[in-house]
């Protein structure tokens, strides 16, 4: 798989999804549709918006994609600008994580992360 999404600390479980668009490993999901054949829809999440998880590596539209997820799971997260150690991030442009700001709180960084770098980020 390209752009493989190795955990840091896993206490949550893994679930699949159906990509209902172009998925990019690394990156926050939504949940965007009905399940498809025993799985669920997932697509980037919206910018500041809820969360169900994180892809675990990229797929492409109607593929299968594994996502990580679980309350206080740390796993990477490609940072959208520049993000500081412990601050609190929320979804930023196509799924990315970003400072929070004004949006919903979907974690935290355990690790500083430049723009475009990998993030280790903590989901509430």
């Amino acid at each position: 798989m390209a752009n493989d999404n190795v955990g840091v600390y896993e206490p949550g479980r893994d679930i699949t999804g159906r990509a209902t668009a172009a998925v990019t490993g690394k990156r926050f999901l939504k949940i965007s549709g009905n399940r498809s054949n025993g799985n669920i829809a997932v697509a980037h999440a919206d910018a500041a918006g809820r969360v169900c998880g994180v892809s675990k590596y990229d797929a492409a539209s109607g593929a299968i994609v594994g996502v990580a997820r679980g309350n206080s799971r740390v796993t990477h997260v490609t940072a959208d600008g520049a993000i500081a150690a412990f601050a609190e991030v929320e979804v930023g442009a196509a799924g990315k994580a970003k400072t929070k700001t004004a949006g919903i709180a979907v974690g935290y960084a355990l690790t500083a992360a430049a723009d475009g770098a990998d993030a280790e980020i903590s989901l509430y």
